[in-house]
């Protein structure tokens, strides 16, 4: 993804609302499943981090990232913000 569709994508995910939290037990294979089906529904979701994460926010960023095929697209405060194109059902046109 290069910095034009990572700005983009950016403008787009200002409008939308977390629909995940992350916090003291860290990342569920249930919690994965659930990130996957989000980003097939909607390609563009936002996680919000609780100040009881276990690690880091950019180590679970990336653990998350990886386990879900999807690209991060930023990490702002305690918001986490992710794209990954849909198979079934593309709606974002990236430039």
């Amino acid at each position: 993804m290069n910095s034009k569709q990572r700005a983009y994508l950016r403008k787009l995910a200002q409008k939308i609302e977390p629909i995940f939290q992350i916090g003291k037990i860290g990342i569920s294979d249930n919690q994965i499943e659930q990130l996957n089906n989000a980003l097939e529904a909607r390609e563009l979701i936002k996680i919000t981090f609780l100040d009881t994460i276990p690690d880091d926010k950019e180590t679970i960023a990336n653990e998350i990232a990886s386990k879900t095929n999807s690209q991060i697209v930023q990490i702002v405060g305690k918001k986490l913000t992710l794209y990954r194109k849909s198979v079934n059902k593309p709606t974002i046109e990236l430039p």
